[in-house]
């Protein structure tokens, strides 16, 4: 068997309810100072006041930093950074989406003043130590809490990436309660999103392409499938809402270690372009990224598309494969998300812009299935238009 590392978060804890939990988690491994790190979204919910609470009345004294942004950018990280440093906190909390988790794992490195953030740009750059890790999130999209990965917008639209197994938390608390209140949009937009980490994490050309990854990656499809388009139209649904949870999560462990491909490079150039949001980028090109690489990875997806859509199974060789890219689109527009670049405003003369900027993502496409070149991309994204 080829050889493999597979890592990942320390412990999971995983429950309705669980979130009533952190004050003693706290306490067993941080100490009585933390930072909690969140967005201003987030503190509309309740469900910062609710963690607040919780915290103080088992005795934590918190820090609160709340002005993570989407997409977050260098400046807010380093905001965050002073703000822990100040505090003295023993410990960093990231409480919400990716974003709010990415920025939590960066201040616990770099509140430790042992590493700077330019210095750490790129793969396996950042050494530790780091302060002590919990991360909460309340969305069912990006995996944050499972992988070594933190993304930062630099200048005025690129994109970079600190991917270290350093940034893995101490502990990944997933409460299902917590991704009740996400609006329709949200869920799709992140569930999409979620479903594209396991298809590009089975699919990887990655040499850490392993089975591990392949078997979370069923099993998350398996999950998400059957639960995205419920959870889209019942927020409520105790059980859809923890399938998401838990399947965004096993998809998150998949691509930490296999990692994902020509998608999220393709996505990445129109959410810093355009602030579109990440799972929504992810969902405008994904068909069309699947399409063009059916052609080498027509066993991977073969083998997939039943696990999401078991009405596939009846179909075999191409016409699966074609029936699954069909069928993602299909979920996109039954979840109620915009379909075309031309939806989001975006004019045709940008597409050559955009394709330059994907063959900037070299980190990612190296793992694609089949070569991407500027011409190909552009191609994709006429595609997507």
């Amino acid at each position: 068997m080829t050889p493999f590392v597979f890592n990942t978060t320390r412990s999971i804890q995983f429950g309705a309810g669980a979130l009533a939990r952190v004050a003693d988690i706290v306490r067993a491994g941080i100490g009585t100072r933390v930072m909690l790190v969140t967005d201003p979204g987030m503190m509309s919910t309740g469900i910062v006041e609710r963690a607040l609470e919780i915290l103080t009345s088992g005795g934590i004294e918190v820090t609160l930093f709340s002005e993570v942004e989407a997409d977050p950018p260098e400046a807010v990280i380093h905001l965050a950074t002073d703000k822990a440093r100040a505090a003295g906190v023993e410990g960093i909390i990231g409480l919400g989406g990716g974003s709010s988790l990415d920025v939590a794992k960066l201040v616990a490195l770099l509140a430790v003043g042992k590493e700077d953030l330019k210095g750490v740009y790129g793969v396996g750059n950042a050494k530790g130590p780091r302060l002590p890790l919990i991360l909460v999130p309340t969305t069912s999209g990006t995996g944050s809490e499972v992988t070594p990965i933190s993304i930062v917008t630099t200048g005025a639209s690129e994109k970079m990436g600190v991917v270290s197994p350093v940034l893995l938390p101490d502990v990944a608390l997933l409460d299902p309660e917590l991704t009740y209140g996400l609006p329709p949009h949200v869920t799709a937009a992140t569930g999409i999103d979620a479903m594209v980490h396991a298809i590009e994490a089975y699919a990887s050309a990655s040499a850490n392409n392993n089975p591990l990854s392949r078997n979370l990656a069923v099993q998350a499809l398996q999950l998400m499938g059957a639960a995205l388009l419920r959870a889209v139209r019942n927020g409520k649904d105790e059980r859809a809402r923890a399938d998401m949870l838990l399947g965004s999560m096993l998809a998150g462990q998949a691509f930490a270690n296999s990692p994902v491909a020509a998608v999220h490079a393709l996505a990445y150039p129109l959410g810093g372009h355009f602030h579109i949001p990440h799972g929504l980028s992810n969902a405008l090109v994904l068909p069309h990224v699947l399409r063009f690489n059916a052609v080498t990875a027509h066993e991977a997806y073969v083998d997939l598309a039943p696990h999401a859509f078991p009405a596939l199974a009846k179909l075999e060789g191409q016409e699966r494969v074609a029936g699954f890219c069909d069928a993602l689109a299909q979920l996109s527009r039954d979840c109620g998300l915009p379909q075309t670049l031309r939806d989001m405003k975006i004019g045709e003369d940008w597409l050559p812009k955009l394709a330059r900027d994907a063959m900037n993502q070299t980190r990612l496409l190296v793992n694609n299935p089949r070569p991407v070149t500027e011409a190909d991309a552009l191609a994709i994204y006429r595609a997507a238009f």
